[in-house]
């Protein structure tokens, strides 16, 4: 089980987050933030790009194939949904995240392939994917 605390600090978005041995600073972009750390959705994109390197340089590894270097582009945008006759919510937007995979060596087309099946199996991507309970406690 991960454990992550967050604390906001001073006026706007700033907020400081502590893992167990790390800690770094998420804000909003300006105008609206003061920029001083990524923001929570590049943070979102971070998390399914390392995600995604590290279990397919795992999964080389373990095949003994020539996986050199991987290199992830992710974007994130919302496209709103006009047509949604079964839609409960009025004005429903549609999340898209692209990931482009670079992969480096020399692998065949088989083994690239295999790596782009492997990539869905990521533990974040299953997380993005599947029906995800939030739950809020006050305290």
């Amino acid at each position: 089980m991960a454990n992550v605390p967050l604390r906001s600090v001073g006026d706007r978005y700033v907020t400081q987050v502590t893992t167990e041995r790390h800690a770094l600073v998420v804000d909003e972009p300006r105008p609206d933030g003061d920029d001083l750390g990524p923001s929570p959705y590049e943070l979102l994109l971070a998390a399914l790009g390392a995600c995604t390197s590290m279990t397919l340089r795992m999964y080389a590894r373990r095949q003994g194939w020539p996986l050199t270097e991987v290199q992830i582009e992710l974007t994130h945008e919302r496209e709103h949904i006009r047509d949604c006759e079964d839609c409960d919510e009025e004005h429903r937007q549609l999340d898209r995240i692209t990931r482009r995979i670079h992969l480096e060596g020399a692998l065949s087309d088989e083994q690239r392939a295999r790596l782009i099946e492997i990539a869905q199996r990521c533990p974040v991507h299953r997380t993005l994917m599947s029906a995800v309970q939030i739950t809020d406690e006050v305290v």
